[in-house]
Formats: structure tokens, sequence, C-alpha cells
């Protein structure tokens, strides 16, 4: 064996130096691999071992919250019983490990029962003393945190933190806001929307999309007056103000979406124009016709869109300027026009303006 080595160790030293790099470079990837192997087993091992914890304390756990919700009297009084298992838990919730078990239970818990049970369910979080936990949280230095306690005491729906959670509306991270605008609008509806009111960062689509869900399912449909966010100095809350007049039917508005047609937003202009064809706002025509031929393409496109369920014949001579118009989608919006209003006059002018046009083509 030592011969061996001793064979080697002259074999490394008189071969080339692109050799002895090669084999410095495979022993030192062979390290690494087995450090990686090694390190990779020591992980999984660890993982399993946290895994069987979890399993063992949630057990745990569930079997003293079901105790908890059956050593109830009909006084609604915590029991000599509730308070020793509230006191255990309490003690638990110290490490962050049990804290994030009893969470997780607990919602389990709550998500499948209801009434009084569930109540029970509420009145323990509070006992336990993690909602204090978690409005502590508030304050932290770290993001993630933040959010991770905003979207607990969202579903665990802690409405007494409202003003708390309300002050970070403007928060740098996304991911903040974004758990604060679900916990505003999921508990408190629409009244929960009055962040709107000084949010400076942009909503993005989704957001909207996601709120818009929520409010949607949301029992109490009573809508707050949206006038003052479609005056907003921030364009992101004027597009979420306009699909809630869209879809909550907010003809009350029309005055205000009027306005935004001279919105320096394109975007918004747009909107504007798409809307009041939903809410059937028929003033938008004859605003939008004065000057249509100074718009954007786009604006145009959208304006004629509109003009379809809105034109009458009066509006007919106005209509056939466009019929021959260099885009598509308008030439398509004025056909449709004529076909709305269906009157044979506007055939034969059709008819009428093509063959003048075929003319002039043929003397050019």
């Amino acid at each position: 064996m030592a011969k061996l080595y001793h064979y080697f160790v002259e074999y490394f030293h008189h071969a080339p130096t692109l050799i002895q790099l090669s084999w410095i470079l495979s022993a030192g990837f062979m390290v690494t691999i087995m450090l990686l192997i090694t390190y990779l087993s020591y992980l999984r091992a660890k993982l399993r071992t946290k895994e069987r914890i979890e399993a063992t304390y949630q057990k745990k756990y569930e079997s003293d919250l079901i105790e908890y919700l059956y050593a109830g009297n009909d006084l609604n009084e915590i029991s000599p019983q509730q308070q020793q298992i509230i006191k255990y838990l309490k003690k638990c919730t110290i490490s962050g490990l049990k804290r994030k078990i009893i969470i997780h239970t607990l919602l389990k818990l709550r998500n499948e029962i209801s009434g009084e049970t569930a109540d029970a369910i509420q009145n323990l979080y509070y006992q336990t003393g993690l909602m204090e936990q978690a409005v502590t949280k508030l304050k932290h230095k770290k993001w993630d945190v933040v959010a991770r306690a905003i979207k607990e005491l969202s579903q665990f729906e802690i409405k007494e933190v409202h003003d708390d959670i309300k002050l970070l509306v403007n928060h740098p991270k996304k991911e903040v806001r974004n758990e604060i605008q679900k916990y505003l609008v999921k508990l408190f509806c629409f009244d929960g929307l009055d962040f709107l009111n000084v949010l400076e960062n942009q909503l993005s689509e989704w957001d909207q999309i996601q709120l818009l869900e929520i409010l949607q399912k949301a029992d109490n449909q009573k809508i707050p007056d949206i006038s003052v966010w479609l005056k907003s100095n921030n364009p992101s809350v004027i597009s979420f103000a306009i699909k809630l007049a869209r879809i909550f039917n907010q003809f009350e508005t029309k005055d205000e979406i009027l306005e935004l047609f001279k919105h320096p937003n394109l975007d918004i202009r747009i909107q504007a124009i798409e809307v009041v064809d939903h809410l059937g706002i028929l003033e938008a025509f004859e605003l939008l016709k004065k000057d249509i031929t100074e718009r954007t393409l786009e604006e145009q496109i959208a304006f004629f869109k509109m003009s379809e369920k809105m034109c009458t014949t009066a509006d007919i001579p106005f209509v056939m300027e466009f019929l021959l118009h260099e885009n598509f989608d308008i030439r398509a919006s004025v056909n449709n026009i004529i076909e709305f209003v269906g009157c044979n006059t506007i055939q034969i002018d059709r008819n009428k303006t093509t063959s003048e046009n075929t003319n002039l083509t043929k003397a050019s």
C-alpha cells in the first residue's frame, strides 16, 4: 500500500502541469460532492425529525383544544380545567414552532365548526395571548413578519386592530400592503375601502381583482359614495373606482365619470368611455362627439364601440363620416351602428358614399 502511495506521489510530481491541475480539480470536486451529500443527508434527517415533532405536537394540541371545548359550562364562564389548558398553551406560545402549530390547529378547528364553538376558539385566541403577540409583530423591522401577522389577524377576524393596521397602508413593501388591503376589505367590506383616501402607492390590477372578488362575496352590499375616489390623484384608485361603478351599477357617479374624459391619463380616459356604455350614460355620446377627431385612436375605437347602442337616426350623418375610416375596428362599429338603427335611407347613403369613393379612385 505504501509503495502504491509512493508511486502516485512520484507520478503526480513528474506529471505535466495540466495533468496535475486536473487531478487537483477532480479531488476538489470529489470532496465538495461528499460534503454536499453529507449535508443533504443531515438536512433530510432534520426535516424528518421536525415533521415527527410537528405531528406529535399537533395531535397533542388538537386533543387539548377538543378538551377545552368540552370543558366549558352553560354560564359561558372559563372553567378551572379550561384555565389550566389556557395556561399550558400560553406557555407553549413562547416557542416559535409550537406557536405556529397552535395557530394552525386553531384555524383548522375554526374552519370546521361554527356557532358558539367557533366563538370559543376565537376567545381562546385572545386568552392565550396570541393576539397580543401578533399585534406586537406589526412593528417588527422585517416586512415578512409584519405581513404574516396581518394575515393571521385577518384569518381570526380580529377587528380591534383596525386603526393599527391602517397606519401601515402605505408600507414600502407591496406584500405588506396587499395583506393590509385584504384585511380591511374582508373584515369591513365596503367600509374598509376608506384606505383608498390615503393610498399613495399604486393599486395593481391583481390587487384590484382580489379586492373586487372579496366585495362581490360580501353579504353587506351597501356601497359608499365612490365619487371621491373618482377624483383621486392616484390613477390606480380612479381605475378601481371605475370598476366599482361598473360592477355595482353606480349611475349616480355619472358626472364624475364624464369629467374623466379630460383626465391626462389615457388609460383612465378609455376606461371612463367603456363604463358609460355599461351604465347607459347617454350624455357621453354628445360630449365626446365634439372633439373625437382630436383624440387618440384608442379613444376613438372605444367611443365608436360605446356608440353602437347609443346612436339614433339623428346621429347617422355624423357616423357616416367614419364609414371609410382606415381603422377596421371603427369601420366595424360604424356598420354595427347602421344595422342597429335599421334605416333604409342609411343603406342608400352608404352605397352612394361607396360609389363616390370608387369614382374618385378611378379618376385619380
